[in-house]
């Protein structure tokens, strides 16, 4: 992709999701995700109707009148997007692939986050960690990570969630909000999440394509796994290879959804065709 035409697709996922952001899921990401506490900002004096639990005894003997201590939230937070870039990525048969969705979704939480003066910083993973981008602030920053998002090429297609996780949490010594998002497709990283969540407050975003839930009949069917490059043929007029493959596939969810409910993590389920304004949406008024 030449340059020109990298700006391009940068700044038009920049207009649409920045107008997301500032219209919509500001104000619910503030209210979702707290500081890390209340931080001393100053004394003034006793004002009518101040907390007189508030009043600085020291300093109201000091000057024979009462003053209080005032607070504020120590509001800035750091977010982690940690984002799946195995060979699935690029499947997807309406519209998108799972790619674009996101894209789309990770550019939408880091201006959230900017919004609120937040540092944001991006995990690229495929069974191995491909890009790290330590938490910065700003609008170039989120640019970058949009361009990364849209240009990385990554080393390997397999997936291991647990090496993202574990990278995550060597990293990352303070608490931050984690989104993981990836169709994870994926086994053993329940104990991994668990420690990371023990860490941090993390979201599991799931990103699949309908098409993925179950094969349909089409007969006889070359396909090829987009993550080893195996190349097979698939009888898909049968019904008990159809009942296996669809097996296979929930028994993922399932453990996606078991893994980080028993981690206290959240989950949002995405599916490409649907909006994920709504979701993210609905899932921060849920925590709110």
């Amino acid at each position: 992709m030449d340059t020109k035409e990298l700006l391009k697709k940068v700044r038009k996922i920049e207009i649409k999701t920045r107008r997301l952001s500032d219209h919509i899921f500001g104000g619910e990401y503030h209210s979702t995700f707290k500081g890390r506490g209340m931080t001393f900002s100053e004394v003034r004096q006793y004002q009518y109707g101040d907390d007189v639990r508030s009043i600085d005894w020291n300093v109201t003997a000091r000057y024979n009148e009462p003053h209080v201590k005032v607070f504020e939230e120590e509001r800035e937070l750091t977010m982690m997007l940690v984002v799946d870039f195995s060979g699935s990525k690029l499947f997807g048969t309406i519209n998108q692939f799972k790619i674009e969705i996101v894209t789309e979704i990770a550019a939408t939480l880091a201006f959230s986050a900017t919004q609120n003066n937040d540092k944001i910083g991006l995990i690229l993973f495929s069974d191995e960690v491909e890009l790290y981008i330590p938490p910065k602030k700003g609008r170039f920053h989120v640019l970058r990570i949009i361009r990364e998002l849209i240009e990385f090429e990554p080393k390997s297609k397999l997936t291991n969630v647990t090496e993202a996780l574990k990278f995550l949490s060597n990293v990352m010594k303070k608490k931050a909000i984690v989104f993981v998002l990836s169709d994870f497709i994926a086994d053993d990283y329940q104990n991994t999440l668990k420690i990371a969540s023990g860490r941090h407050d993390v979201t599991g975003i799931r990103v699949y394509d309908k098409r993925e839930e179950e094969i349909p009949n089409l007969g006889m069917v070359q396909m090829e796994d987009e993550e080893t490059g195996e190349s097979i043929l698939v009888n898909t007029s049968s019904k008990k290879v159809r009942q296996n493959y669809h097996k296979f596939y929930q028994d993922q969810v399932e453990y996606f959804k078991d893994s980080f409910a028993k981690s206290g993590a959240g989950v949002i389920d995405c599916r490409v065709d649907e909006s994920y304004v709504k979701k993210l949406l609905g899932y921060f008024k849920k925590r709110g």
